[in-house]
Parts: C-alpha cells; sequence; structure tokens
C-alpha cells in the first residue's frame, strides 16, 4: 500500500503576519498551532522573512534561527512537522529581498557569485539548526522565486536555464550539506509550465529536488475565462499535477500540491468550501501525489494595509482563529486519510502529448491547446495525464507510468452530448 496523502497548511500568524519574526512571541504562535493541529493535518510549511533573518550577506541573525526552531520544536509538540522555506523572497504581492541585493547593491540573485554565497550559507544555516528535529521535513529553497527572474516583475532578475540549473543544484546542495537525508525541493509558480521565456523550466521542477511542488491558483485566467465551477477551475490543482508528469524522468516521481487556495471574489466566500471539497477530491484522483497544503492557516489582518484584497479572506481560519467552512473541508479530508478512506487512485491511462521544447510551453496554459485539450478529456468522462511528444511512442516509459493510450491536442475534438446530457462518442476523436 502507498503512504497516505499528507495534509497540511501554510502557516500564517494570526498576529502581524510574516511581520512577527521581528517581535517573535512564542504564546501567540503555540495558540495558532493549537487550532491547526485541532484540524488534524499533519503538516505546516513556515516562511521566514529573509531580509530579517539575514539582514548582511556576512550577518545571520542568531536569535531570528532560535526563534525558527521553537516555531518547529513548537509544532513538534502538537504533531505536526514542518517544511521551511528559506528564500523569502515574494509573499502575498510584496517582495523581501535584503539591501545587500537591491538599490546601490544590485547584484543578480541568480548569477552573482557573492549574491550566491550568502544564499547557500543561509539556507545551509537553516538547514543545520533543523538537522536533529524529527519533525523537520526539510527545506524549500523559497516561495515562488521563479517570479523574480522575468516579467511580469518590474525589475526582474534575469538568467538563462542554464544559469537557473546551477543556481538549483547549488542551493539544493546546501540544503543536503546542512541536514542530509531530508526532503530537499525548490517550488515555483506557474509561470514554470505556462510562460514560454520562463528560465525555470518545467524539466528543472520535475527533476530537480525531492519532490515536484506545484501551485495552483485558478485567478491565473482560469476561472475568469470558465468560472468558478467550471471543469478547468474544479481540476485545476489535479491538471497541474498531472502536467508536471510529462517532464519528470522518475515514473512514479512523487508531487505536492504545496499551495492551493480558493481566491475571492473569483470564488465567493459563500463557495469557498464547495471549491475546495471539488480541488481536494480532484487531486486525490492523481496517482503519486504526496500531499496537499492548504493556502493558507489564519486570515491576514485587516490592521494590515495594502494587501491585495483576496489575501485577507485566504485562511482556514479567522485572525481570532475560529475555523470557516473551508476549514473543516480539509479537516474531513484529513482525519479520511489517515482512516485509510481515500483508495490509491488507479493509473491515468490516456496521456495528453504536451511540447518538450519550453519555448513552447504556452500550449499548456488557460486558453492554450494542450490545456483546451486536456479539459475537454475530462469533461468526457477520461481520466488524462500527459506524456512529452518526444516520448509519446517510447513503448518502455509509457508501460512504466501505466499509459496505454496517447492523444494530441487536436485529436481531442469536443463531445456532443445527447438530449438527456450525456456524453455521445463519435468515432476520429482519438485515434
Amino acid at each position: 500500500m502507498p503512504p497516505a496523502v499528507r495534509f497540511g497548511v501554510n502557516y500564517t500568524p494570526s498576529q502581524g503576519w510574516f511581520h512577527h519574526w521581528l517581535d517573535f512571541d512564542l504564546d501567540p504562535v503555540r495558540a495558532d498551532l493549537d487550532s491547526v493541529a485541532a484540524l488534524g493535518v499533519d503538516h505546516i510549511r513556515v516562511f521566514p522573512l529573509w531580509p530579517y533573518f539575514q539582514p548582511n550577506r556576512t550577518l545571520i541573525r542568531d536569535r531570528a534561527v532560535a526563534h525558527l526552531v521553537e516555531l518547529v520544536d513548537a509544532a513538534g509538540e502538537r504533531g505536526l512537522d514542518v517544511n521551511v522555506d528559506g528564500l523569502q523572497g515574494h509573499l502575498s504581492s510584496f517582495d523581501y529581498l535584503p539591501s545587500w541585493t537591491r538599490t546601490w547593491h544590485r547584484r543578480n540573485l541568480f548569477t552573482d557569485p557573492e549574491v550566491i554565497d550568502g544564499q547557500a550559507t543561509y539556507l545551509r544555516t537553516l538547514a543545520a539548526a533543523l538537522a536533529g528535529r524529527p519533525n523537520f521535513l526539510g527545506m524549500t529553497l523559497g516561495n515562488e522565486v521563479n517570479q523574480f527572474s522575468a516579467g511580469p516583475h518590474p525589475d526582474p532578475d534575469r538568467a538563462t536555464a542554464d544559469q537557473i540549473d546551477a543556481w538549483l543544484e547549488r542551493m539544493l546542495a546546501a540544503c543536503e550539506e546542512g541536514a542530509p537525508g531530508r526532503m530537499h525541493l525548490h517550488a515555483e509558480y506557474d509561470a514554470t509550465w505556462y510562460q514560454d521565456d520562463q528560465p525555470f523550466t518545467p524539466g528543472q521542477a520535475a527533476r530537480q529536488g525531492a519532490v515536484t511542488a506545484v501551485h495552483s491558483w485558478v485567478f491565473n485566467g482560469t476561472a475568469q475565462r470558465h468560472g468558478r465551477t467550471s471543469v478547468p477551475s474544479e481540476h485545476h490543482a489535479a491538471y497541474l499535477i498531472e502536467l508536471s508528469k510529462a517532464w519528470a524522468d522518475a515514473p512514479h516521481r512523487p508531487v505536492w500540491l504545496q499551495e492551493v487556495g480558493a481566491p475571492a471574489p473569483l470564488v465567493p466566500a459563500e463557495h469557498a468550501a464547495a471549491f475546495t471539497e471539488a480541488t481536494i477530491a480532484n487531486a486525490l484522483d492523481c496517482p503519486d501525489l504526496w500531499g496537499v497544503t492548504w493556502w493558507c492557516s489564519h486570515d491576514v489582518s485587516r490592521a494590515l494595509a495594502d494587501f491585495p484584497e483576496l489575501e485577507y479572506g485566504l485562511g482556514l481560519l479567522t485572525n481570532d482563529r475560529r475555523p470557516k467552512d473551508t476549514a473543516r473541508v480539509l479537516a474531513r479530508a484529513a482525519r479520511e486519510a489517515r482512516a485509510g478512506a481515500h483508495p490509491a487512485p488507479a493509473p491515468r491511462t490516456t496521456a495528453l502529448a504536451v511540447p518538450a521544447d519550453p519555448a513552447a510551453r504556452s500550449a499548456c496554459a488557460p486558453g492554450g491547446a494542450v490545456f483546451g485539450a486536456f479539459f475537454r478529456l475530462v469533461a468526457d468522462g477520461a481520466r488524462p495525464t500527459t506524456v512529452l511528444d518526444t516520448r509519446a511512442a517510447d513503448t518502455a516509459h509509457l508501460a512504466a507510468r501505466g499509459i496505454t493510450e496517447v492523444v494530441t491536442p487536436d485529436q481531442v475534438l469536443p463531445t456532443p452530448h445527447g438530449p438527456d446530457g450525456s456524453p455521445v462518442r463519435q468515432g476520429g476523436t482519438r485515434s
């Protein structure tokens, strides 16, 4: 039997948001973690803010690191494992980069040798501080750091895919040096899968690090085009999970749905629980899913200014730690996982061919040919996965993944429906 899918939350402190690191107080953190543990989840993901921890390239604040260790220990006391994001980086529309990389000290985050040395030292230090904690899962390099590497960021740190390869290898090695054998990974937002000029590529996401991480947000054009209750919106997370598998070399590489949430107003508050339930159910139908980690634990306080409106209500719990309907949905899924109520999904035997060329990955984005074909298959009752067009005739690769049929986007025609609404198959829709 494969291990049960893990359920967790991205921890957003109820008091002070991530600025709580400036005047860290363990008592409200403990209260937050009590409210998280009450949901029955088994892990959290936490976010040190990089400039607060490493304000100078050669100064990593001992007290800040000690506070992180205290948080991890408090989580362990409540039965929660912890993944730690290092290079924050970018959170909820705000950038947090140390002054030694900006303005008068402007240096490229991904290519400058001194910056890279400082980053590696920082990640190694955090990992080493936590290496002896049994509930420490491992490091994520940072939160969606690919947003710094290309547009639409207003001041990107440009790099080539080869330079990003080298950067990822160096950063992951630093984490491994600090905490050998833990689950170290990197995680990007969906431009990695959808944006043609992104130097962070699908191949890197699916091959480097211990697991593949995907972040699913339907405000990327999916809900705008199709609506909150559409097949694409309710299956978007599952689509990213299956899309990532096209680039993986290991046929059963684990995939972590590391971020997913119900963003208003595209998903109004009164419909958030239904969206959450559908998203989780569809993700659980994906083989090799490591876990689901919801964004986020607690709402952003209205006392804090200038956040995008959607950020204030994304929490599973309110600022006074009361669970919302979305929390109850996640808690039920976590409870069922512990009870073994989620059987391992069957292999997905139909694969949609996707372009191996990363310069053509926009075909996979909302509005693209691959995106449209995938969801036509889903609407037709299929359970598709994906395969690179360069592997579509590789019988050993297909067999290892349980794939028995490969189709191309132009073969997946809209399926007509009969008077009762059921699909009417016609010849020629697949070959």
